[in-house]
């Protein structure tokens, strides 16, 4: 299965998920290709961008198991091309 880029937003309402969250990014770490975080300490909230190169089954199990965690929301787009 060819690769693909993503883009993975992810928003963190919930401080007390970070440590999960922090798991499971580092278990897909070799798919990683960036990562920024903003905190947004007026509105209690962070913000984090991913950037992964991966095959679309581990960009999307990624996404699903960040968007089950209690107060945190995500949202993936992929590169319309494989590479």
């Amino acid at each position: 299965m060819e690769d693909r880029i993503a883009l993975v937003g992810i928003i963190v309402e919930n401080p007390d998920a970070v440590e999960q969250l922090n798991a499971i990014l580092h278990a897909y770490s070799g798919y990683i290709i960036g990562r920024m975080g903003i905190p947004c300490r007026e509105k209690n909230l962070s913000l984090i961008s991913i950037a992964m190169c991966a095959p679309n089954s581990v960009i999307s199990a990624m996404s699903g198991k960040l968007g089950m965690l209690p107060g945190v929301s995500t949202k993936t787009v992929c590169a319309k091309a494989d590479v």
